[in-house]
């Protein structure tokens, strides 16, 4: 899988500058609180792009701009619900259990179901499966009922 992302400097150093003086820090502030000099956050908020990657994001994460949510596996036991044709499975962000769902039609279009049980073939791909639902708990694309379920266009993209 091919991942192509842009980034808008200038459009994250302005968010940020605007949140320190909403907050209503100084540079001198922002920088105690992140743990990096004045000067730095001075150089930063001239749009310096000689910044490493770490100091931005501890400037980023004092002004709340960080998304630190993180949706992890540990190879929880999945069940198919036949009422509802889809494999359940469960995922941890945190102490928060997320409920997680490929449909029946996902498991038969992207991963040849064919005549296998679902659980066999959710096993075999678990780690696709699991990725495509952790994209999509990220991007907070979840059910009403707050389930992440993952249907065969989330592949086709």
């Amino acid at each position: 899988m091919e991942w192509q992302f842009r980034i808008n400097w200038q459009a994250l150093v302005e968010e940020a500058k605007l949140r320190r003086k909403k907050q209503k820090l100084t540079q001198a502030t922002l920088g105690l609180l992140a743990g990096i000099s004045t000067p730095t956050i001075s150089r930063f908020e001239s749009g310096e792009v000689d910044i490493q990657v770490s100091t931005a994001l501890k400037i980023f994460r004092v002004l709340g701009m960080v998304d630190q949510r993180m949706l992890t596996f540990f190879d929880s036991v999945a069940s198919y619900d036949s009422s509802r044709l889809i494999v359940l499975f469960t995922g941890q962000d945190g102490d928060k259990a997320v409920q997680c769902a490929i449909s029946r039609e996902a498991l038969e279009d992207y991963f040849g179901l064919d005549h296998q049980h679902p659980l066999k073939v959710f096993n075999a791909n678990r780690e696709k499966i699991e990725h495509e639902a952790r994209r999509k708990y990220l991007a907070n694309q979840l059910e009403k009922e707050g389930l992440v379920l993952v249907r065969t266009e989330d592949f086709e993209a």
